[in-house]
């Protein structure tokens, strides 16, 4: 089963008053380039979520994106900063004393100046997070990877499509190029006729042209090689895994062939042939660039 490069996933886990929500999303990408976001909170965790995160992809550019939400009252302590508390007091009586001011300060005033008070996270054990985390992780993670195989088994019919078209512009190209060797023999023989009226004709000459032309327009080799190359992407497919450089680099080759055999034609059934197969060619290019 070939898989798509763009594909999403999304778990929401609640549990023990602590939400997490995961969200994975991908678009194409030559190698795999996976970036996470996550609370500062679970940031330890990284290398596990990135370990689970790569046994469902190979390829693509991958955003992961984590949210934690606890709503139990122990997850947050109060603490009291005293020796900040004892600056701003000293200062304050200074500020009395050089300026001749009433030291009217109360313990409220002192409250409310910054970092006296700070509500701190308390230290949750990493292996007690982790347990919380890995199941939406692995869950959001499989919900990614099938929707990338849906999305693949569309791309597959479309490209084996595209490739039984190709083979019939092939089939086209293969049937006209013996006929225009017969026309363009006949065309010589009627041409040198003409030319000597009532003298006899070398066969061996028109013979000599002839195979000089054929040499030129063959493109023997080059449907040889084009049809191995079709078959060889429909095996592909049909094996599935991760063959999308593989793919990309057989378009590559069916381009070059394509464009050989465009560069031989003489005849217009042959060049419009070639024009369709190069069209296919190139779209088939742009679909193998959202293979896995």
């Amino acid at each position: 089963m070939i898989k798509s490069m763009t594909g999403f996933g999304r778990e929401e886990l609640l549990e023990n008053d602590r939400k997490i929500s995961v969200e994975i999303k991908a678009v194409n990408h030559r190698y795999l380039d996976l970036s996470i976001r996550m609370p500062k909170k679970l940031a330890a965790l990284e290398s596990q979520v990135r370990a689970v995160c790569k046994e469902y992809m190979e390829r693509g550019k991958v955003d992961v994106y984590i949210s934690y939400e606890d709503y139990t009252d122990a997850d947050s302590t109060l603490k009291y900063n005293e020796a900040l508390a004892g600056e701003y007091l000293g200062y304050l009586r200074q500020i009395s004393e050089k300026y001749q001011l009433e030291f009217d300060v109360r313990a409220s005033t002192i409250a409310r100046l910054p970092d006296v008070f700070v509500l701190e996270d308390k230290n949750v054990d990493e292996d007690t997070l982790w347990h919380l985390l890995e199941k939406p992780v692995r869950l959001a993670s499989e919900k990614f990877a099938e929707s990338r195989e849906r999305e693949g088994e569309h791309l597959k019919k479309d490209l084996l499509g595209k490739l039984d078209t190709m083979k019939a512009f092939v089939g086209e190209i293969e049937a006209r190029s013996p006929e225009i060797i017969e026309e363009y023999k006949a065309s010589l023989r009627e041409k040198v006729a003409d030319l000597l009226a009532d003298h006899a004709m070398e066969e061996s000459r028109i013979a000599a042209e002839v195979t000089i032309f054929a040499d030129k327009i063959c493109v023997d080799e080059e449907l040889v090689r084009l049809k191995s190359h079709i078959d060889a992407m429909k095996k592909e497919l049909e094996k599935g895994g991760a063959v999308g450089r593989k793919l990309d680099f057989i378009a590559q080759e069916m381009n070059r062939e394509a464009n050989t055999i465009l560069s031989k034609a003489t005849d217009l059934a042959v060049s419009d042939a070639g024009i369709e197969l190069k069209t296919n060619i190139e779209k088939v290019r742009e679909q193998v660039q959202n293979v896995e």
